[in-house]
């Protein structure tokens, strides 16, 4: 499980789809917390939760306090947030599709 920061810009990890968009300065917005605005440290705790996420029910009781305590961060609880992932769970690294028009 690795986050990565392309260009100071944007979080991705490799053990999920979702993302973490700077808005200007430390400012940052995650795919599953729509509506919110992290700092980076905040945007990190996320995705860190994020990709923790595909465990489910196989998780280990130490993964669950630290998911407890990522989750702190952004001012939820661990299962609070591991709800969040999943149904917040889109593909936002494609491109965003083509406005399609219908004609009558």
């Amino acid at each position: 499980m690795a986050i990565e920061v392309v260009s100071a810009s944007m979080m991705t990890s490799d053990a999920t789809a979702h993302i973490a968009r700077c808005v200007g300065g430390d400012l940052w917005v995650v795919s599953w917390l729509p509506g919110r605005t992290l700092t980076g440290a905040q945007a990190l705790a996320a995705m860190t939760i994020a990709s923790s996420a595909h465990h489910g029910a196989d998780t280990e009781w130490s993964e669950w306090d630290r998911i407890e305590t990522l989750a702190r961060e952004v001012g939820l609880t661990g299962r609070e947030a591991i709800y969040l992932v999943n149904i917040e769970n889109h593909e936002l690294r494609r491109g965003t599709p083509p406005h399609v028009r219908h004609w009558e």
